[in-house]
């Protein structure tokens, strides 16, 4: 399913106070950008947020789940990206709270890689 243009300005606007984000349509889907680094997986109109052993106990807790896809082998494959709450959709400050999260983890995951395998994208 393809993201309307309305879904995509609503996705920029609700994390407009965290600085600038670029949106780039991946997977079927949208990857926002922060500095370089996804931060939020769009698919079928559900904003997905970059987890690590951190921040993923918060969205656990929130009752969140992972972004899952079929593989080719046919099995389930999960990423490290999971439901923003339903909650923060409607609470801006929360929704900058929730996304400065995810960035961290972009970014301790980037840290983590060997310099030969970052990728930062504009």
């Amino acid at each position: 399913m393809a993201i309307s243009p309305e879904y995509r300005e609503f996705a920029l606007e609700l994390f407009d106070p965290v600085g600038t984000i670029a949106f780039r349509r991946m997977f079927g889907g949208a990857g926002l950008f922060h500095q370089g680094l996804m931060f939020a997986l769009i698919i079928n109109e559900t904003i997905y947020m970059k987890v690590d052993d951190i921040n993923r106990p918060d969205f656990e807790a929130a009752g969140s789940v992972p972004f899952t896809y079929d593989t080719a082998r046919g099995t389930r494959g999960v990423m490290s990206y999971f439901a923003l709450p339903e909650s923060v959709y409607d609470d801006p400050s929360e929704a900058v709270a929730w996304a400065q999260g995810a960035i961290d983890a972009a970014f301790r995951a980037d840290a983590a890689r060997p310099p030969s395998k970052r990728k930062r994208t504009s």
